[in-house]
């Protein structure tokens, strides 16, 4: 199984030479299993670069774990231009709405005039949204569990695994706001002992001071986590976008020793990586 990072970005896209090395585009991660269609986590900006490697005619098949509906994780679906020729299907996993509207709905209210110059019913290829919350399902032969984790709305985390391989992705993750080492049961399922976790990194102790509730979490939690759920590599994810490539490093460099006395190897994650489970 091959994880392959196109965007890597919290909040907002981000460009310059200065963020060149880990890459400016919003959440985006896709899953190569051999023989089976692709499995992306998000819908962010990155997810134009995905579309550029795959099939635009007609044959694309494809398979969404979308974690939630802010922005930067939906942005660039109307920019996957394998949709864009009728016989292609998107398969789109995301959590039941808090205010009761189908995710269906919302991605017509989003991808619509006048905030977008098209509806998304207008694309030629065919989109279909199923909703869901704590739950396993599969994909192909993969199996995918699915929890509720803290963030700002209903927000899932995905654990996939397939072929004694796994990898969980929890791209939004509230630290608790007082700062104290705990962790919901959910997101523990989603991680205990996966090959690779791929996980919120956004701030700094100091920036979460000042942004304890905005749905995030420190580096440090994310280190700490890691090592409780006896996870194998911890891949630091969403980076802020006032982050430049010298402050990403610098940030990994200071939570490398800790990662390592917990048992975790650390990556961080940059567009255009690929890590190959087992």
């Amino acid at each position: 199984m091959q994880v392959t990072f196109h965007g890597v970005r919290g909040s907002t896209p981000c460009h310059g030479d200065d963020v060149s090395k880990y890459g400016g585009n919003t959440s985006c991660v896709s899953l190569a299993i051999p023989g089976a269609a692709p499995i992306i986590f998000d819908l962010g900006t990155g997810l134009r670069y995905f579309g550029a490697t795959q099939p635009c005619d007609g044959s694309f098949r494809g398979t969404c774990l979308l974690t939630h509906l802010h922005w930067d994780h939906t942005q660039g679906l109307p920019f996957f231009t394998p949709l864009l020729t009728p016989g292609a299907e998107l398969d789109i996993y995301a959590p039941v709405q808090d205010d009761g509207r189908s995710v269906a709905d919302v991605f017509a209210t989003m991808i619509n005039p006048p905030v977008f110059p098209v509806n998304i019913n207008q694309f030629p290829g065919t989109f279909r949204f199923h909703e869901v919350g704590d739950a396993e399902f599969t994909i192909g032969d993969a199996r995918v569990m699915s929890r509720v984790v803290p963030h700002v709305g209903t927000t899932l985390g995905f654990r996939v695994e397939w072929n004694g391989q796994s990898v969980a992705y929890i791209s939004d993750h509230q630290q608790p706001y007082d700062g104290s080492l705990r962790v919901s049961d959910g997101a523990l399922e989603l991680a205990d002992g996966v090959d690779l976790l791929i996980h919120d990194s956004q701030y700094t102790p100091e920036e979460f001071v000042r942004k304890f509730n905005w749905g995030h979490c420190t580096l440090d939690y994310a280190v700490w986590f890691a090592g409780h759920a006896r996870v194998k590599t911890l891949a630091m994810f969403h980076h802020d976008p006032v982050r430049n490539d010298d402050a990403v490093d610098e940030l990994a460099a200071g939570a490398e020793a800790d990662a390592r006395q917990l048992g975790v190897r650390l990556v961080v994650a940059r567009e255009g990586l690929t890590i190959e489970l087992g």
